[in-house]
């Protein structure tokens, strides 16, 4: 409800029309759809070295729906890849374990939001399904 109150109330001080944060929120929740779509098929690939390929896979189709799009990318990654920070944690302890595949995400993450081709990532023998 604060965050709500607060975009509207930074609407009204920047004298940003309602149209364009209702073509960001479409945007985005564009965006949001596309990330789902990248981690169902990576999920259903379950294909070994994928990973890499979905995560800017899913950043590039997201950011090409625009600002709101991309906007959406960066904050689905980056709370994916903290909680994963939590969870190997818990898991491993401060081992550090995972910390470098975390790093190699993100690469990829930013790779796709920035508009540069996602196959870069992509493994050999990969099905053209995806």
């Amino acid at each position: 409800m604060k965050l709500v109150l607060g975009i509207l109330l930074c609407s009204l001080v920047l004298g940003v029309s309602s149209q364009r944060w209702l073509g960001f929120l479409k945007e985005a929740g564009q965006g949001a759809r596309d990330m789902y779509r990248a981690y169902s098929d990576m999920r259903e690939a379950n294909y070994k070295n994928s990973d890499k390929y979905f995560h800017a896979r899913g950043n590039y189709d997201a950011a090409q729906r625009g600002p709101g799009g991309a906007w959406a990318a960066k904050v689905i990654s980056d709370a994916r890849e903290h909680s994963q920070r939590v969870t190997d944690l818990f898991k491993y302890g401060d081992s550090g374990h995972g910390v470098e595949d975390s790093k190699a995400d993100q690469a990829a993450n930013e790779w796709g939001r920035s508009g540069k081709d996602p196959n870069h990532f992509r493994p050999p023998g990969l099905p053209s399904k995806y």
